[in-house]
């Protein structure tokens, strides 16, 4: 008897030669990626490197000047309304509005992914609870201290269920346990069949939780490999080889 033959992953995210200038100058050029479902992708590189303008371009905040961008076989710079319902995005500074309670942002969010009712009520109560922001849900976001904000932040970027979680340094201002939980919810996503891009500056966030590793340097893709959970040593010395050199260097 023939074994069936296996589906191929799909790929949820496709960058076909992206890029973009920002104050004259070349800030992303020439990136092509892809990223399956249930895959976590940790983004690196150096201060400058270009992740931000690469978590921005595929969040849809801002539009490349050249090449393609495809979110589940849909060309993304044509409909750019994908964004809003298959994307979650934590930016570094998680934005919030300050004079509405985080029960009323959350509702706000939703609306803005085209949530209403029933479904917004339920999936609302849900991120609060992941998130453990019951004590907090009356509270005005205005008066938050960064790591609340920053549970809210991702609490919006999980509201609607995303195919693909873009997170830019999302621990920031988390404490350890927070973090750790952090690491969790993620595995989480990717074992739900989401993708996750976690962009970072802190390798063992990294090495904890990504499969894959995207090396950026001066706006262009260095290396793009396969990560094996925990090799934190190994991806020091790519990453320190490509910081300082552009290249890694043959052994």
């Amino acid at each position: 008897m023939t074994s069936p033959i296996p589906a191929s992953p799909r790929v949820v995210l496709r960058l076909d030669r992206i890029g973009r200038r920002r104050a004259g100058r070349v800030a992303v050029q020439e990136l092509s990626l892809e990223l399956q479902a249930g895959q976590v992708l940790g983004l690196l590189g150096v201060n400058g490197a270009g992740k931000s303008t690469t978590l921005s371009m595929i969040a849809g905040a801002l539009r490349p000047d050249r090449g393609d961008i495809r979110l589940n076989g849909e060309d993304f710079l044509e409909h750019p309304a994908l964004a809003r319902t298959q994307i979650g995005w934590l930016p570094e500074r998680a934005p919030v509005w300050a004079e509405l309670s985080v029960g009323e942002h959350l509702d706000a969010h939703g609306r803005l992914r085209g949530l209403n009712g029933a479904a917004l009520r339920q999936a609302r109560e849900q991120v609060i609870a992941r998130l453990e922001l019951q004590p907090l849900a009356r509270r005005l976001a205005g008066v938050l201290s960064q790591g609340q904000r920053q549970r809210l932040g991702l609490a919006c970027a999980l509201l609607h269920r995303p195919a693909l979680l873009v997170l830019d340094e999302p621990a920031n201002a988390l404490d350890p346990v927070q973090a750790a939980k952090l690491r969790t919810l993620i595995r989480e996503q990717a074992a739900a069949g989401n993708a996750v891009i976690l962009s970072t500056h802190l390798l063992a966030e990294v090495t904890a939780v990504c499969d894959r590793v995207a090396i950026l340097h001066e706006g262009t893709l260095r290396h793009d490999g396969p990560l094996s959970t925990g090799d934190h040593a190994a991806l020091e010395r790519t990453f320190f080889e490509i910081a300082m050199n552009g290249v890694v260097r043959a052994a």
